[in-house]
């Protein structure tokens, strides 16, 4: 399950009866900074038990005793892209957000017809031939980056009601809603 804000959660049940909670938090680190060291933030994993709380206000004082973080691929359409490289020997899906496990079956259809049938009607589509908005080089991409960050965050906080600047990404192709 999910919810339906910019910012979003997801959760559902193990098969061992815990709750996996996460989502939401999803933290740019200047210069496209990866790695172990990125991926345990405290202030994330506070923030989501704090929301979770809120949420479940029934399940209070519920443990989290195991936390995860990590990188997540976009681009600026925030759904999977696609692309081939090098002469079509390598073709690529990516750029989930968060978003790829109900995806990922449907994108492994379109890499297969990139393949194997070159004529599909899913390689016509609009989302598999266009390529997203690029992001701006350093220091306007971190720039860019937390200010729409901060107006999504906004726009959940008012009902989804958008700003102009997300109404106006969202005119151009870039964002949750283009």
């Amino acid at each position: 399950m999910t919810d339906t804000n910019n910012q979003f959660h997801y959760f559902r049940l193990t098969a061992d009866d815990r709750i996996l909670w996460g989502g939401y938090d999803a933290i740019y680190h200047a210069g496209n900074g990866v790695g172990p060291g990125y991926d345990q933030r405290p202030a994330t994993f506070e923030r989501l038990e704090a929301q979770f709380v809120a949420t479940f206000p029934q399940l209070a004082g519920l443990r989290f005793p195991y936390r995860w973080g990590g990188a997540i691929d976009t681009t600026s359409r925030f759904c999977v892209t696609f692309g081939q490289t090098m002469g079509g020997r390598v073709t690529h899906a990516l750029g989930y957000t968060g978003l790829g496990v109900g995806a990922s079956r449907w994108a492994g259809g379109v890499v297969r017809d990139f393949i194997l049938r070159p004529d599909s009607d899913m390689l016509r589509l609009e989302l598999v031939r266009s390529a997203p908005f690029p992001f701006p080089p350093e220091p306007l991409r971190s720039l860019a980056v937390n200010l729409v960050r901060h107006e999504l965050d906004r726009a959940d906080r008012d009902a989804g009601r958008r700003g102009l600047l997300l109404r106006t990404l969202d005119a151009l192709g870039i964002g949750f809603d283009s």
